[in-house]
């Protein structure tokens, strides 16, 4: 009964998701920064079109993204210069985290790919061909949409009972306790963390924010990430992890620690990163100033960009840092229900104390089914 389930065509999981919204590989990032922000949502997916006209999904792009880039080394003395890169400069290298399947595979060949390290899933749209007058992205002339592993893990919680009595055991029992942990102490340099923060965006991950003793404060997701504005680059740069989780909490940075901010960038001689956060928290200038001074162009497109990238803020999601927890007696089926309630990609595992234990990620959770109909190893 589970192996049938997991046949079932891929587009099932299809039903009411929306079109992709999509950038161009060859778009600047601060373009690519505004279409986003225009879209309401917390990713893009970034596309490559041939000389045929045919168009491959190669990446999905969020301002972690962004504020990841813009804390790198080369990026810090000149962040808006560093904003006129390519999306395709800040894609990740590698194995690719989108990838394609033709709307009549099955859920397992889906969960496979999941498992290989794939985030998205693009599938074609049935029944929604583009209307080729306009330039439009898409798969075989047909609009499309992606899976996550949050959308796969839903569907399987749907129809839990058909790998009963599985989500009845423990997360402990099932060995999805996932040890290799990303962690920082609260009052250390947020900086420090910049590599954990990359591979939790990477792997779909998180921080853990914690004490001397490894009792559990917080975390830094890249969910959270995902919900600020790029000045969240500098709070990396300039703050402890105690201040940068309360700088990115949802409601947006008490001025305060905006102010503080500033004040330890000039001190580490980082103003490009100070300026782009004058740029972006001050009152709204003229457009028509900034769309017709061309004497400075680096002044215009700083200008230009700030405009572009206010009036959307990034702080009106709700996404917090506190972390959501279980412990290890937590049923698999529990843990589910809180992933999906709070729309988060790991689950901590804590001991009464707080003291963490580990980790359950979502793609932990879809090895345990797959590995109920067989093929898969159960990763380490």
């Amino acid at each position: 009964m589970a192996l049938r389930f997991l046949n079932r065509e891929v587009s099932d999981l299809c039903l009411g998701k929306p079109e992709l919204k999509c950038v161009a590989a060859t778009a600047t990032i601060s373009d690519a920064v505004s279409a986003l922000k225009s879209t309401g949502d917390s990713y893009i997916s970034v596309w490559v079109c041939g000389a045929n006209g045919s168009c491959v999904c190669v990446g999905k792009f969020c301002v972690a993204d962004v504020i990841l880039f813009l804390c790198r080394e080369e990026n810090l003395a000149q962040p808006f210069k560093a904003l006129e890169a390519p999306v395709s400069d800040i894609l990740p290298k590698g194995f690719p985290i989108v990838r394609h399947l033709e709307s009549n595979s099955s859920l397992l060949e889906a969960i496979d790919y999941m498992l290989e390290g794939t985030q998205n899933v693009v599938i074609p749209i049935q029944n929604h061909s583009i209307n080729n007058s306009r330039k439009r992205f898409g798969h075989n002339d047909h609009e499309c949409c992606w899976l996550t592993h949050e959308d796969v893990v839903r569907f399987l919680l749907n129809s839990v009972g058909s790998f009963s009595p599985i989500p009845t055991f423990t997360v402990e029992a099932l060995n999805l306790i996932d040890c290799d942990i990303m962690t920082i102490t609260y009052s250390k340099p947020a900086f420090s963390a910049l590599a954990y923060f990359q591979r939790a965006l990477t792997e779909q991950k998180s921080v853990a924010v914690v004490d001397e003793e490894n009792r559990l404060i917080g975390e830094i997701s890249p969910s959270t990430l995902a919900c600020c504005d790029e000045t969240a680059a500098s709070a990396i740069m300039a703050l402890s992890a105690m201040d940068l989780m309360t700088y990115i909490d949802c409601g947006g940075p008490p001025e305060k620690l905006v102010q503080l901010v500033k004040v330890r960038l000039e001190e580490r001689s980082l103003g490009g990163l100070a300026d782009m956060m004058d740029e972006l928290f001050q009152p709204s200038a003229s457009s028509s100033s900034s769309c017709s001074s061309s004497d400075d162009e680096s002044v215009s497109g700083r200008n230009g960009w700030a405009s572009r990238n206010r009036e959307s803020g990034r702080y009106n999601v709700a996404r917090r840092c506190e972390a959501i927890v279980c412990s290890p007696g937590s049923s698999l089926v529990a843990v589910m229900i809180q992933a999906l309630a709070h729309r988060v990609s790991c689950v901590w595992v804590v001991e009464e104390d707080r003291t963490l234990v580990g980790i359950v990620t979502l793609a932990g959770i879809l090895n345990v089914f797959r590995c109920a109909v067989g093929g898969m190893q159960t990763k380490s």
